[in-house]
């Protein structure tokens, strides 16, 4: 009985956060929707402003239960400049970090901007599959698959706008995860076949999105932030590396403490020809995987679980935040509190999926 009710307790930590985010999505698509439409008929550039903004709410209220919710302290090493164009690279553990873009652009008054390069079946995702695509979003096939004309194409439409870009790229391709000891060993022995350094704590990165991205944009971008993540709580009792925390469980506030290191690379110190972008991109990734090293096996526990430098604690203020949760809950309680709202909210999210399957299997 008293486990039954711990187990209840738990769950409500994240059921509370996901009904929230999930509920409020047709409401979202609804706002988006009307301003999609009524932008058949005005500059490209003008509805992507106002789509930044509303994306920039809608994220708004994400982070309110990722940050202030969950409680975490989030540890910036590095300046981060004021807003500007760029390619954000980072290694992948888990689903939270996309959220971590998120916390990284709000320091910047970027969170509208941010957009990803996301791998192929998420597209496929209820209704915000469809949207990450209409908000600039590239889902691209990995290997022989990948669709570089595409992904230059919706870079391209982009500038053509002139799009604030903060974009998003994991070039690992997947999660590292240590209970998953596979992919790890695949991706070293690639890196052994190509003849490049074997990384323990990230996988090998692959460099097709990434030499594109920095391709097309070369005159667009003004930098790259090469970031590297770690998150507290993601050792084991022998000092082993676990799988790092899931969405679920960052709710749960399994995870107190978020280190960021980010460096600023400019975009024209980085070269073009994809061969030497290779070089250069296993490179960072060897210092991310030096960084992690020491982060999670210095032999000096006061060097462990940090990276080297001074950290500066990450503020985030309600008024960034509460407003969004405010605006969207109360207009989706508005929704179901009648007739007509209900079959309007239930509709969209049934026809907002289907039509939004059908769009991305065709378009994106």
């Amino acid at each position: 009985m008293l486990l039954s009710a711990v187990l209840h307790t738990y769950s409500l930590r994240y059921m509370l956060p996901a009904a929230v985010m999930l509920g409020t999505a047709p409401t979202y698509l609804l706002a988006w929707g009307c301003w999609r439409a009524l932008c058949a008929v005005l500059p490209e550039s003008l509805y992507q402003r106002v789509d930044d903004r509303l994306y920039n709410v809608y994220q708004s209220m994400v982070l309110f239960f990722f940050q202030h919710y969950t409680g975490v302290q989030v540890v910036i090493y590095g300046e981060l400049p004021k807003k500007e164009n760029v390619l954000y690279l980072a290694n992948h553990q888990c689903t939270v970090d996309w959220i971590i873009a998120n916390m990284m652009a709000v320091q910047q008054n970027a969170l509208g901007h941010v957009r990803y390069v996301l791998k192929d079946g998420l597209k496929f995702l209820p209704l915000y599959g469809w949207y990450f695509s209409q908000h600039g979003g590239i889902y691209v096939k990995r290997s022989a698959k990948f669709n570089e004309k595409r992904m230059k194409n919706k870079l391209q439409a982009q500038m053509k706008a002139k799009t604030q870009m903060y974009l998003v790229i994991f070039p690992e391709g997947t999660r590292y995860n240590p209970d998953i000891p596979k992919v790890i060993a695949d991706s070293q022995a690639f890196a052994m076949k190509e003849g490049l350094p074997v990384l323990k704590h990230v996988l090998t990165p692959r460099v097709k999105a990434a030499h594109i991205a920095i391709e097309t944009m070369q005159d667009y971008l003004d930098a790259v932030y090469d970031v590297t993540v770690a998150y507290e709580k993601t050792t084991n009792q022998s000092g082993q590396r676990i799988e790092a925390p899931s969405m679920t469980e960052f709710l749960c506030k399994e995870c107190p403490r978020i280190h960021i290191n980010v460096e600023r690379v400019d975009i024209k110190d980085i070269p073009k020809d994809q061969s030497f972008t290779r070089r250069w991109l296993h490179e960072r990734f060897e210092i991310k995987d030096r960084l992690l090293t020491e982060f999670y096996e210095a032999t000096d526990p006061e060097k462990r679980n940090k990276f080297p430098g001074e950290g500066q604690v990450a503020k985030l203020s309600l008024k960034k935040t509460m407003p969004s949760l405010f605006i969207l809950t109360g207009i989706t309680a508005g929704m179901l509190c009648t007739e007509t709202g209900r079959k309007v909210y239930v509709n969209t999210w049934i026809y907002g999926t289907l039509i939004g399957c059908l769009w991305v299997s065709i378009k994106a």
